[in-house]
């Protein structure tokens, strides 16, 4: 009888961890993103607001929302990778293939993008107030004070608003993330070149980071448009679309470039963080 090899597994809030720390790192991006994709201009680039932002405001002000961005990925990421693990390592996830993989990222990515709208409508609310007059932004002092006055302000719906595309979106970040990670670093292994080392984990995060990146973009720009909305500013998501789409079909992917230059990082250092979770701290468990 053949003998079962031991391997470390992660446990199931390393991904959480991971997520969140990778978050911090590369909020300044995050942040530009999203600034991007709300500003009406078209011939503003990247460099141009990022200066806007620094004259106006200070260095400081490219990490407003950090707080947000961080409880959003506690919560969000936490969930998702947790059901998306759990299940990989499940008897019927290890024999499931790529298509179960597929539909366990698809399970956790619905219920991490909703658990996890909250913190997402605020993270982006609170990155939005650099480019607003003093007299017209929100000044939430933190993630948690900003879900508190948008309960008592907006009424507790309100935080839900964006969740229908936050939770689409989350679906395939989480396909285009974690199983096409995995599916990257399993082909990877088989061609007897790459071992589980820190070099592998990098090329098959960038695979999945740009994936992911091609996957979601329009749902995010309608995210983004839906939650940094004032009440009753859009009739419905076809109000949405009809203001995005004045600019063209690439009004859906605007902000491509530098959402990958955020998501692509990010999504790098959550895997090498997770996998040194991992190595480090995972369980044994015989495979």
């Amino acid at each position: 009888m053949e003998s079962k090899r031991l391997e470390k597994t992660s446990r199931w809030y390393f991904g959480g961890l991971a997520s969140a720390g990778a978050a911090y790192c590369t909020h300044p991006l995050d942040l530009l993103k999203v600034l991007y994709q709300t500003d009406i201009r078209t011939n503003l680039s990247m460099v141009q607001l990022s200066r806007e932002i620094i004259r106006d405001d200070g260095v400081t002000a490219l990490y407003n929302g950090v707080t947000a961005a961080v409880l959003r990925q506690l919560t969000y990421s936490t969930t998702r990778f947790a059901i998306y693990e759990i299940g990989k390592q499940s008897e019927y996830g290890k024999d499931s293939g790529f298509l179960g993989r597929i539909m366990m990222a698809a399970i956790g990515g619905t219920v991490g993008g909703f658990v996890g709208s909250p913190a997402d409508l605020i993270n982006v609310r609170m990155q939005n107030d650099v480019k607003l007059p003093p007299e017209k932004r929100r000044n939430y002092k933190n993630a948690l004070d900003g879900i508190v006055r948008v309960w008592r302000e907006e009424g507790f719906r309100r935080l839900f608003a964006g969740a229908s595309s936050a939770t689409a979106r989350s679906v395939f970040m989480t396909i285009g993330q974690l199983t096409f990670y995995d599916q990257a670093k399993y082909t990877l292994f088989e061609t007897g070149h790459f071992t589980d080392n820190i070099g592998t984990h990098f090329l098959a995060s960038v695979i999945a980071g740009g994936i992911a990146t091609t996957m979601t973009q329009p749902i995010d720009v309608v995210k983004t448009v839906m939650m940094n909305a004032k009440p009753g500013e859009f009739s419905s998501i076809g109000a949405i679309l009809r203001h995005i789409s004045r600019l063209g079909p690439v009004g859906f992917f605007k902000g491509f470039v530098p959402r990958f230059i955020r998501l692509g990082p990010h999504t790098v250092l959550t895997f090498i963080f997770l996998e040194q979770l991992r190595i480090n701290f995972g369980v044994l468990k015989a495979q």
